[in-house]
Formats: structure tokens, sequence, C-alpha cells
């Protein structure tokens, strides 16, 4: 009898163990930081071939402004001032900013004098409207989340500002499409940034956050003036 009740007792227990919270999926490796470097230095690159006509100041400044910034901003990640670095990369990122609105404005200032031909007029602005591409995917990949730092620290999966594609896949099938563990890189960022300036709009990752939708319409709108006023000193020309 009383080996029939422990049988019966271990049965239920077994029976009615309440099942453990499956863990929350995370990230352990840290995410590169040397694709944003990069892009920082394709702006710098892209900065010395515009015409001269289009720099804001010397065509030295930016370009020295940002390799002089770069490297307190990989030193401080690299011993840990973390708010230092994420001060750094805003600025970094500001500047940029301010010296393609200014380009873009020099632009739309040269345009009816003609100054520039229209085979030059066209590599001004193509070379406009990928920095455009580059300095808002530098501002996506910087804010989203928290930034890089923050995204490193709660090895969350996905985005809390862009609903990615992958972030769209049920739970128990994301293993089949092998983004069980995903989160996006700066070249998710980059592509969020190119379709926008190509289609003026969000393609494949709606935006979810306010800032994002903001810093879109910024985007949005410089693609769109540099693309007018391609298309209409095209028109003039013919």
């Amino acid at each position: 009898m009383l080996t029939q009740e422990r049988s019966l007792a271990t049965d239920l227990r077994i029976r009615y163990k309440p099942r453990m919270p499956k863990p929350a999926e995370h990230i352990d490796k840290p995410e590169p930081r040397w694709q944003a470097v990069l892009a920082f230095l394709a702006i710098c690159a892209i900065y010395l071939a515009l015409p001269p006509d289009l720099i804001v100041g010397p065509a030295w400044l930016l370009p020295t402004l940002i390799v002089v910034l770069l490297v307190p901003t990989a030193v401080s990640h690299r011993v840990g001032k973390l708010s230092l670095n994420r001060t750094l990369g805003f600025i970094i990122s500001g500047i940029t900013t301010l010296a393609l609105i200014g380009s873009v404005i020099l632009l739309v200032r040269t345009l009816p004098a003609h100054r520039e031909s229209p085979l030059q007029l066209l590599r001004s602005g193509g070379l406009l409207w990928l920095t455009n591409v580059i300095v808002f995917a530098l501002w996506y990949w910087r804010l989203d989340g928290g930034g890089p730092t923050l995204r490193r620290k709660q090895k969350t999966f996905g985005s809390t500002s862009f609903l990615f594609p992958q972030m769209q896949i049920p739970h128990d099938e994301r293993r089949e499409f092998s983004c069980a563990h995903w989160r996006p890189l700066f070249i998710d960022y980059v592509f969020v940034a190119f379709t926008q300036s190509s289609t003026f709009g969000p393609t494949d990752a709606p935006l979810l956050a306010r800032w994002a939708k903001v810093f879109a319409m910024i985007q949005i709108l410089i693609s769109l003036t540099i693309i007018i006023l391609l298309i209409s000193r095209a028109v003039g020309v013919l």
C-alpha cells in the first residue's frame, strides 16, 4: 500500500510539474564597428571628390574633423568610456549631417547659374545622394535600441525602432530561416537608408519609433531635393 502511494505521488509530480519558461533569445557576439568606421571614411572620400563650389569651408576641414574625432571615439570604446563614446558618435554624425545639408544648399544655389556642366552636375548629385544614404544609415545604426553599446549589453533579438522581416517570422520557425538569434547590423541600416532614398518611403522594414520617422522624413526630403534638381537641370538642357 505504501509503495502504491509513493508511486502515485511520483506520477502526480511528473504529470503536473510546472513548465519552466523558455530563456529569452539573446545575442552573444559583439557587434562589429569597423563597418561604421569605413562609412565615415567613405564620407571623407566623397566630400573630397565634390567640386569646390559644393564644399562648406576648406576641402580638408570635414575629413580632418572626422578622422580626428574617430580616434578618441575608438579609444573610448576600447577602454569602456561608453558615455564619451556615445557623445563623440553624436558629434561626428551631427557634423557630417550639417556638411551634407550645406552642400545640398550650395547645389541649389549654383543650379540657376549653370556653372557646372550636365555631367558634372550628375556626378555631384550622385555623390551627395550617396552621402545622404551613408549619413542616415549611421544615424539609424547609432540610435536604434539606444545604440550599438546598449544593444550589446541587452543582447536582445531584433530591433526596437524598425520592423525587419526577420522579426515577423514566427518564433518556432526562425531556426528554419537561420535567424533564431538575428539582430540588425550596420549593413541592414544601410539597406533601410538606401531604399528610403530610392523609393521615398520605407520598404521591407516599417518604422516603429517616432525619431526614426522624423529622420526618415529629413532623409527623404534631401534625396527628393537632389533628384528634383537633377531632373530640372536635365529638362533645361534638353
